[in-house]
């Protein structure tokens, strides 16, 4: 299957949808101008929407795969996702770096209890919790002077 995602005039996504290979293959192969414009003629563009630019579901061109209010950028040929955080800042790979290192792994273990974590935007920190055998909520802040979870 190909996939061509809907741009506003910013170069958001609006919406994501599916078209037959063929349409690709019969009229110039993935990422061509060609295709998509084929595909403009077959699906029409929503009120807000200004062009289709195929996206890959496995991610092999333009970085990624297309989701809703990602953003696209036309130097690049890239799509990468909508700002997660307002501190965060766009590095040139197009990945999104917080003003704090996160930690090492997305979920990490303290004395046999996982502890999930995110970001505090409010207190510009890296923040998670866990439960005791009790089922009491314990909760964490990364330290980045010492890699590690300091229990608060």
């Amino acid at each position: 299957m190909a996939y061509f995602a809907e741009l506003d005039s910013d170069n958001r996504v609006l919406t994501v949808v599916t078209a037959g290979d063929d349409m690709v293959a019969n009229y110039g192969g993935d990422q061509s101008v060609d295709a998509a414009n084929r595909f403009a003629k077959t699906c029409a563009l929503s009120a807000n929407g200004v062009r289709w630019m195929q996206t890959a579901q496995d991610g092999s061109f333009r970085k990624k795969y297309a989701g809703v209010r990602d953003k696209y950028d036309e130097a690049a040929n890239v799509f990468y996702p909508a700002e997660s955080y307002p501190s965060w800042t766009l590095d040139a790979n197009f990945d999104w770096q917080p003003p704090v290192a996160r930690p090492s792994t997305e979920v990490e273990s303290i004395n046999g209890q996982v502890v999930i974590f995110d970001w505090d935007e409010d207190n510009q920190k890296w923040s998670g919790y866990s439960y005791d055998d009790s089922n009491v909520r314990v909760n964490f802040n990364w330290n980045p002077a010492t890699s590690a979870w300091d229990q608060v």
